[in-house]
């Protein structure tokens, strides 16, 4: 599976931007697709997953009002739409995909990662 992550630049506070995320090779209705995130100086978190055959979501606690993921299957395109942007969302957004059958949250349970677009937030 291979993984192109885009849609990252500079906004204000209280922006919004849109991540795509986009698929190829491997069967993707079994995956399940996430997106993660890096901030400066701090370990890769988990922000939202989506199961690519029934659509469930899952997000995390802390972006949860703020973020939704969604897929186009007909694009096979994973999108993290971001709202009220804080400067504490800027990171570089990792896209990433997990062969497992449950909801998967921890990093090292995905097995494939997109190359990563930077958000930046100014206050």
């Amino acid at each position: 599976v291979q993984l192109q992550a885009f849609g990252g630049g500079l906004v204000q506070a209280g922006g919004s931007l849109r991540l795509s995320c986009v698929a190829s090779g491997r069967t993707l209705s079994n995956l399940l697709m996430a997106w993660f995130r890096q901030a400066p100086g701090k370990e890769r978190e988990f922000v939202a997953s989506i199961r690519w055959s029934s659509g469930g979501t899952y997000y995390a606690d802390s972006v949860k009002d703020r973020f939704t993921i969604s897929r186009d299957n007909a694009k096979n395109t994973v999108t993290l739409q971001i709202n009220s942007l804080k400067p504490e969302d800027t990171a570089v957004y990792y896209c990433a995909a997990s062969r497992k059958l449950y909801l998967a949250t921890p990093r090292y349970e995905y097995d494939y990662w997109g190359q990563g677009t930077e958000v930046t937030v100014s206050s």
